[in-house]
């Protein structure tokens, strides 16, 4: 029987890679720390496939295709961009996972859409590649409809969460499946904000994730992110779903730093399940 073991949230900011000495020597060494930390927690759960959540970036879904919610069901591969140190190759899948997740689905409210052969971008790759790389573990992409009108409702986003944890636990295989929120948090992208970091509103976030509080997390309205985590910060859409996979859980933050000169509030935390243990008789 599969299982959700665990899950993280952490961030995909491309400018950790494109402009690392930007910000001083102790911050890069505490972001590189975190990264490292999230790797090791994932091999202590002795992952066997992740589902990694991104952002639908412009530069990966034009104005032709703008998927509300999407699920790489084939051979996938990347980063699309040239980033330093990640040179663009195939990931490992689970393509009969992935399918199932779809089929259920269909079957059950959520209109996925599906790419049988898919170029992931920085919102997946830069996470499997600090993760999941050097284990070699199979990846399932999924993209929410985080930065491109229009935007997957926060609520839509803890739905396909709970469903695929309904989809996971349906699955006949023996799989230790690991969820990673990829994105976040505030950041203003494009914008005369841009640089503008709110750690006032990044720690509100990670106190909700904290406390598990998913619920609180999926009621901010999009507004209100706009003017408090900017464009950036539609984003934690994924961390929404992956709680919501988790099911009832709490969260650890392994690590915050507010970091203008990657113009992002850098957050990693890990989604601790909450167990039910049965009494013993006396």
């Amino acid at each position: 029987m599969a299982e959700l073991v665990g899950g993280f949230l952490m961030p995909h900011d491309p400018m950790v890679l494109t402009d690392p000495q930007a910000p001083s020597e102790a911050i890069r060494e505490r972001i590189g720390d975190a990264y490292a930390e999230v790797a090791r927690r994932v091999a202590e759960l002795d992952a066997t496939t992740l589902i990694i959540i991104g952002t639908d970036h412009y530069l990966l879904f034009g104005p032709g295709c703008l998927p509300q919610a999407l699920i790489g069901s084939g051979d996938v591969d990347g980063p699309l961009e040239r980033l330093p140190g990640m040179r663009r190759r195939p990931f490992p899948d689970n393509k009969a996972l992935a399918r199932h997740l779809v089929s259920h689905g269909h079957h059950t409210g959520i209109d996925w859409a599906v790419a049988d052969s898919l170029t992931v971008d920085h919102s997946i790759a830069i996470p499997y590649f600090r993760v999941g790389v050097d284990a070699n573990i199979p990846v399932i992409p999924i993209y929410l409809a985080c930065g491109v009108e229009p935007l997957l409702p926060l609520r839509r986003a803890a739905q396909i969460g709970r469903n695929l944890k309904a989809a996971v636990e349906s699955w006949d295989g023996d799989e230790r499946v690991v969820v990673i929120g990829s994105g976040g948090i505030s950041h203003w992208v494009g914008t005369d904000d841009m640089g503008r970091v709110n750690e006032q509103f990044d720690r509100r976030v990670l106190d909700l994730v904290t406390a598990g509080d998913v619920e609180k997390l999926a009621s901010f309205s999009d507004d209100y992110i706009l003017a408090n985590g900017g464009n950036g910060g539609l984003e934690i859409r994924n961390f929404v779903a992956a709680m919501s996979a988790i099911g009832p859980c709490t969260g650890n933050v392994i690590a915050y730093e507010p970091v203008p000169e990657w113009i992002t509030g850098l957050g990693f935390a890990e989604l601790i399940p909450n167990r039910v243990t049965e009494a013993i008789p006396s």
